[in-house]
């Protein structure tokens, strides 16, 4: 009878750390990588384990310019990195600004950053930003959300339709259409304006 009782107990501390196992550590296991696998909204979620890092497809956010203005920003793939999961790093990435007098302004680039908490948009790499009568292109614009002007740099070209004009950087104001042109260093400027 005593060894009955004593394989009844071996076999309930048995079941005991199958559980304990299971529930710490396979269940957990299990969770992650369905959660890996699912859809979040429009945004299919790839996550590699091994680097630590969410990738997304077709993402789309909502964000203010300037404290009244809206935005759109699409992008056909995205990630993020675990240490920093606020900022994401995108692919095609596409902003649409929805400017107060009516008018809509598309700003394209083939990669950048956007900060999903201060909605700053950092675009680099054939950027193209246009109103339908002002044209810019650059390697790099820097939409800040609190600013009411974004920073153009790096190989600027602005066309606009009285003329157009090269420089390194370009403070532009979509709002106002006014724009302050700069040098990186203390050089004069030098600017080419094509009429």
């Amino acid at each position: 009878m005593k060894k009955k009782e004593q394989r009844g107990q071996l076999i309930l501390i048995f079941i005991g750390i199958i559980l304990i196992i299971s529930t710490y550590f396979y269940y957990p296991y299990l969770n992650k990588k369905k959660f890996v696998n699912s859809k979040i909204g429009n945004e299919i979620v790839n996550e590699d384990l091994n680097n630590q890092d969410t990738s997304f497809e077709n993402v789309e956010y909502q964000g203010l310019y300037d404290f009244d203005k809206s935005f759109t920003l699409k992008s056909k793939k995205a990630h993020m990195l675990e240490d920093d999961p606020n900022v994401l790093y995108l692919e095609s990435m596409h902003v649409t600004l929805y400017l107060n007098d009516g008018r809509v302004v598309n700003i394209v680039s083939k990669k950048g950053k956007y900060n999903k908490i201060t909605y700053d948009c950092f675009f680099e790499e054939n950027v193209r930003a246009t109103d339908g009568e002002t044209e810019i292109t650059s390697n790099n614009l820097d939409l800040l959300a609190t600013k009411n002007s974004v920073k153009v740099y790096n190989n600027v070209e602005l066309k606009y339709p009285t003329g157009s004009l090269k420089a390194d950087k370009i403070d532009y104001d979509f709002e106002t259409k006014y724009f302050k042109v700069s040098m990186f260093n203390d050089e004069k400027i030098k600017m080419q304006v094509i009429k």
